[in-house]
């Protein structure tokens, strides 16, 4: 490999030919798969939130990409198709880390084929969640601060700040990346890469890019901790021990020696020396992920960059041996059944509750059951007589019940419902007025007590038996509010 003072180690040619077949059939794969179930649980939420520099519990990109859909059309497939295009992007995005250590064709392919259908791309490629748009960003900021080392070109600590500062319209823990990365070339170098003035600069610019978000959240008390604090104390321990095996799960089981092989190259391989920082970068995010307690998936975006490392060594294996290539090719396509079957609507609704899926997979889970318990509130309401009718709201406990009853309800002569969750709490409040609440799931627990009367009426059940967060929880009519409602509504907040 041929070296130049400016440029670093000359890079393959990228292979095209090889890399757009994986994405065209990841992109009609979950075109086919868009409408699914259903909407998920977060999916029905953020198309409620109206445009806005930022909410409590996270900044404002996915929920405007939401929000845009929802003024498109009323179907999931429209809602997805931004999902489908991160997913596409971060393919593309992960054959150019693959091709920027040195895999050609045979590495590119590797990597295109196996990436498209592992679990967590096609997992996050059906649903428009924060962690959609966190597939690109994350290993698309790696990248350029690998092209800063490897191209010594520090002109590219722009592009990685600029990515960062757009990426905190998404997720402000994107800093945990940045942070991971900055770490590791301090720690094993290159430094020279960080004493320079376009370090600077693309530290400038994600700053500025993400101040308006950063305003909201000062203006707003920070927010953004407390939903962390309350995320950890719900799930901390809990994601403290599944963050572990939930590594060898990402990507599926079958690619583990991938991105194993990448670790082992990045520390091993003397022409990789430089570029070691990124599998102490890995390292330091898992650390973070451990210590902030809040999703077992932050570590991935990392995870995506040391597998692409990965196929490089792999590749270069495999040529030398046809069984392993034979057996390579088919534990990526047993990796990529079992990741569509998990991870994509493929099972029929009517038998997914027979099988492990809702069990494995909370998207699968968090899609099932929406129209039907809406239908099942409703009916509730209209148990209530006609003249109390008009003193009565509907109080959901969370966000996904709250966005399907906006969704579906008005079809079925329900009110607009309110909720105390998250964002929700502080968009809306219960009128003065009224006497009388349908209200919905665990919450009733702890409100009853602020009203005379509370009666059980029913309980949700998705008649599929996929016991999703909503199956079997109680419907209930509470009457004579023991102070006026907006009095009682800080009663019924919480973050989680």
């Amino acid at each position: 490999m041929t070296v130049t003072a400016d440029e670093g180690p000359q890079r393959p040619p990228l292979e095209w030919p090889r890399v757009l077949p994986p994405i065209g059939c990841m992109v009609l794969l979950l075109t086919l798969c868009s409408n699914g179930y259903g909407f998920e649980r977060d999916e029905l939420y953020f198309r409620m939130l109206h445009p806005a520099w930022g909410y409590v519990d996270q900044p404002p990109l996915t929920p405007l990409l939401s929000h845009l859909a929802a003024t498109l059309s009323d179907d999931a497939w429209v809602l997805r198709v931004p999902a489908t295009v991160f997913a596409a992007g971060s393919v593309s995005v992960a054959v150019l880390i693959t091709r920027e250590f040195g895999g050609g064709r045979c590495a590119q392919t590797l990597c295109a084929w196996a990436y498209a259908f592992a679990s967590f791309p096609l997992l996050m490629g059906h649903v428009l969640l924060t962690a959609t748009p966190d597939l690109v960003f994350s290993p698309l900021i790696a990248l350029f601060v690998i092209m800063v080392v490897r191209r010594r070109r520090p002109r590219w600590w722009l592009a990685a700040g600029t990515v960062a500062g757009l990426a905190g319209y998404n997720k402000l823990l994107i800093a945990m990346v940045v942070v991971a990365l900055v770490l590791g070339v301090l720690l094993v170098g290159p430094r020279r890469a960080l004493f320079n003035r376009w370090f600077v600069v693309g530290m400038v610019a994600a700053l500025v890019l993400v101040l308006p978000n950063l305003a909201y959240q000062a203006t707003h008390d920070w927010p953004q901790f407390t939903m962390g604090r309350a995320l950890s104390a719900h799930n901390g321990s809990e994601v403290r021990i599944t963050m572990w095996p939930f590594l060898l799960l990402l990507l599926g089981p079958p690619l583990v020696p991938v991105w194993v092989a990448g670790l082992v190259s990045l520390l091993r391989r003397p022409a990789w020396r430089p570029m070691r920082f990124v599998a102490v970068a890995f390292v330091i995010i898992l650390v973070e992920t451990f210590l902030a307690a809040g999703q077992i998936y932050y570590p991935f975006g990392l995870l995506a960059v040391v597998f692409a490392v990965g196929c490089v060594p792999t590749a270069e294996f495999l040529r030398r041996s046809r069984p392993w290539r034979v057996a390579a090719v088919t534990s990526i396509a047993v990796n990529a059944v079992i990741s569509a079957v998990i991870g994509l609507p493929l099972v029929p609704v009517s038998v997914v509750g027979r099988t492990p899926i809702p069990a494995i997979a909370q998207t699968a889970r968090d899609q099932i059951g929406w129209p039907t318990y809406a239908e099942q509130i409703a009916t509730a309401y209209r148990s209530i007589p006609d003249n109390e009718r008009a003193r009565a709201v509907v109080i959901a406990s969370n966000y996904g019940e709250a966005g399907a009853l906006v969704r579906y309800g008005p079809a079925l002569g329900l009110p607009l419902p309110y909720s105390g969750q998250n964002q929700l709490y502080f968009d809306t409040a219960p009128p003065a007025g009224t006497t009388t609440v349908i209200m919905v799931e665990a919450q009733l627990a702890t409100v009853q007590g602020l009203f005379g009367t509370c009666t059980v009426v029913g309980r949700l059940d998705n008649r599929v038996g996929v016991d999703n967060e909503e199956q079997g929880l109680p419907i209930a009519i509470c009457r004579q509010p023991t102070r006026p409602l907006p009095e009682l509504w800080p009663d019924f907040q919480h973050y989680d």
